[in-house]
């Protein structure tokens, strides 16, 4: 990958004393920590169960985010992880020495917060971007769009086990969910170079879909002739709450889904300028995570 820095391309060493990754068994962190070891940096992974953290081995683990601060030089600032701890962490951070953030928000950070179902679920991501913008430091913020495994795989999946039908609202909402290794490579390269320094990179799938086509897909990758069926959202709202998940966060989901409908996204070009080649398909990501529609 073109992200992986060298002598050749920016990579400075007296930036790799250590790389703090915050949310480090996440969807973005796991494949981060391993990118970054690959690259040759020295990484300070953050997980409170290091017995079962699985990493490579020469990284290290650490239970405590302000323990991994001090000796570092750079931090990657997961919201979802590090939760009421955000800005002590940025603080504690500066004292330390610490040179340079990389903020994981998200495309639609700007928007109403009732549009946004992760914030249900605990990200902050407008006030993660903020902070490090604020901060004095050096600071890039990743802007992903909806990750293919939140997405599809947490929504999707138990339906596509069960039959060949996904029932969902707006069949017309649009969207173009992102492979999260591709937003774990586009940090790798905002860490070990100079390239994205003061910069917000939005970051998208390398196309957009309707909910319908997004099945379609799915199902021509694993040979099912799968297809959507759309419920009217109150349907969708109950059917949350019958499965545990909150009234908030069912709220926030439909009208995400809505607002997709009425103002489609965009397909962003961040993945393809820093890596030089194009996101990772929707396929790809199918196709790799089969076990996930395996009865």
């Amino acid at each position: 990958m073109s992200c992986l820095g060298s002598s050749d391309n920016g990579f400075r060493k007296e930036r790799t004393i250590a790389i703090v990754v915050t949310g480090a068994t996440g969807n973005v962190g796991r494949p981060l920590v391993i990118q970054l070891q690959a690259a040759g940096a020295k990484v300070r992974a953050i997980t409170r169960n290091p017995d079962t953290a699985g990493f490579p081995a020469g990284v290290e683990v650490v239970t405590s985010a302000f323990d991994a601060l001090r000796g570092a030089s750079a931090v990657f600032l997961n919201s979802h992880a590090l939760i009421d701890q955000l800005g002590q962490i940025v603080e504690t951070a500066k004292g330390a020495g610490v040179t340079r953030l990389v903020a994981l928000s998200a495309i639609n950070a700007d928007d109403d917060f009732s549009r946004q179902p992760s914030r249900v679920l605990g990200d902050r991501n407008k006030e993660v971007e903020q902070l490090a913008m604020e901060s004095g430091l050096e600071w890039t913020s990743l802007r992903p769009n909806v990750f293919a495994t939140m997405y599809v795989g947490a929504v999707w999946a138990a339906q596509i086990r069960a039959g060949d039908v996904v029932r969902g609202p707006y069949a017309r909402a649009c969207n173009s969910p992102i492979v999260e290794s591709d937003i774990a490579a586009v940090a790798t390269h905002a860490f070990l170079t100079d390239d994205l320094v003061g910069q917000r990179i939005p970051l998208t799938g390398p196309e957009a879909f309707t909910n319908a086509e997004l099945v379609e897909v799915i199902g021509e990758v694993l040979g099912r002739p799968l297809r959507y069926e759309e419920v009217p959202p109150e349907i969708v709202r109950e059917n949350f709450i019958a499965a545990g998940v909150s009234a908030e966060f069912a709220d926030a989901y439909n009208a995400f889904m809505q607002g997709t409908v009425e103002q489609p996204v965009f397909v962003a070009a961040g993945v393809e300028k820093v890596l030089g080649r194009s996101a990772r398909s929707l396929a790809y990501w199918v196709a790799d995570h089969r076990e996930l529609f395996t009865a």
